[in-house]
């Protein structure tokens, strides 16, 4: 057996009461859209997970985090020959998301409940062709900074899994997220893509504005666009 390793875990899991309709949809839709056996519960052995099985051929792409679900079901939509997979611990969060892939339905993609550390312990190695890491916790505070998902726990298994070649996309409104995202990221084997400042300013083509960046926005926050490519 795979030794567990420790892994504090500082984000929310639960908010508000979840509505009905949200319990509903947790109860019926959310078992049949996992990618596999990912907690070390359900797999100590940290077997990888047969993406081919999920997705046929199909390439496969990955969000960190992806709070309502807005811009996953965006994504899926858009790209119906893609699959994704989205791992996202707080649960009214995911609630939010399986409505959303009610109304819209798509069917590319796979959800995870919880750290994403965990999934990417068993994602097969160079299995993930797009990475989107969009308005991640902030963790303001100085002493805060080592629970940021661009620190090497986080992106160096994050690299491990990505292809050669392979895009991340990083999303923030806070200046010191950028600082370190740009100080990390490059560490971690991918190299900044930016040519001009219109390429960290502009939101990218097929980008659909989320909820908490219009928070941002409303609150006279600049968000900003960073595109990485992870090196061979």
């Amino acid at each position: 057996m795979t030794e567990r390793p420790h892994r504090n875990f500082y984000g929310r899991i639960k908010g508000k009461t979840l509505k009905d309709s949200q319990k509903t949809y947790l109860a019926e839709d959310l078992a049949a859209l996992s990618p596999g056996d990912v907690s070390w519960e359900d797999n100590p052995e940290r077997v990888p997970l047969d993406l081919e099985a999920l997705f046929g051929d199909r390439p496969v792409w990955l969000e960190v985090g992806f709070g309502g679900g807005e811009h996953l079901v965006h994504q899926a939509a858009q790209n119906p020959g893609v699959g994704i997979i989205g791992a996202e611990p707080y649960i009214n969060g995911v609630a939010m998301l399986l409505g959303k892939i009610r109304r819209a339905s798509v069917d590319n993609l796979a959800v995870h409940p919880g750290d994403a550390r965990d999934l990417m312990d068993v994602l097969p190695p160079a299995s993930i062709t797009r990475t989107f890491l969009l308005y991640p916790d902030p963790w303001p505070k100085a002493r805060h900074h080592r629970r940021r998902f661009v620190t090497p726990e986080h992106l160096e298994p994050l690299a491990r899994v990505m292809k050669p070649g392979a895009v991340l996309r990083v999303a923030t409104d806070i200046p010191d997220y950028v600082r370190q995202t740009l100080e990390e990221v490059p560490k971690a084997r991918f190299e900044w893509l930016a040519e001009r400042p219109g390429d960290w300013r502009e939101s990218w083509d097929d980008w659909i504005s989320t909820r908490y960046e219009q928070k941002a926005l409303r609150e006279g926050r600049v968000p900003h666009y960073l595109t990485f490519r992870r090196l061979g």
